[in-house]
Parts: C-alpha cells; sequence; structure tokens
C-alpha cells in the first residue's frame, strides 16, 4: 500500500505534499529536518492522506495535487 499524503506547515502555512509507505513516519523525518524543502518550514502537521494499491496510481494522484486544482482542494482542508 502507497500513501499519498500533504502535509501543512504550521508556521508558514505551507502545503507540500508527497507519497510514502507510511506518512506517519515520513512525517517523523520532515519534523526532524531530513528533507531539504521542509527542512526550514518546521513542524509540519498532516492534513490530508490517502490510500494506492501501487506507486503509479500514487504518483498519478500526486502529481494532481500539486497542480493549481489539487492546491485549491487541500488549502480547504487546513483549518
Amino acid at each position: 500500500m502507497v500513501e499519498v499524503y500533504a502535509i501543512v506547515s504550521i508556521q508558514h502555512n505551507e502545503i507540500y505534499v508527497g507519497m510514502a509507505i507510511c506518512a506517519e513516519k515520513r512525517l517523523k523525518e520532515h519534523n526532524n529536518g531530513k528533507n531539504r524543502f521542509t527542512k526550514g518550514l518546521m513542524p509540519w502537521k498532516i492534513i490530508h492522506i490517502e490510500y494506492f494499491a501501487n506507486w503509479k496510481e500514487a504518483r498519478v494522484r500526486e502529481k494532481y495535487l500539486k497542480t493549481g486544482i489539487g492546491k485549491e482542494f487541500l488549502k480547504s482542508l487546513v483549518p
């Protein structure tokens, strides 16, 4: 199972979309500064997770969520 996840920077309100086998574990990596893009915007919290059977399907959804329409959808989930 592959997870497509969206996280939001608590302080900067930036959204990051990625994919992983375990989004919770990946979130810990983002919050520990192990990702170049997310390192300066910590801390992060998960706002959305979707589950897929394989990497190919997950990648299609990840790419969609990174588009303008996808980002608008994700922004609507941020409290």
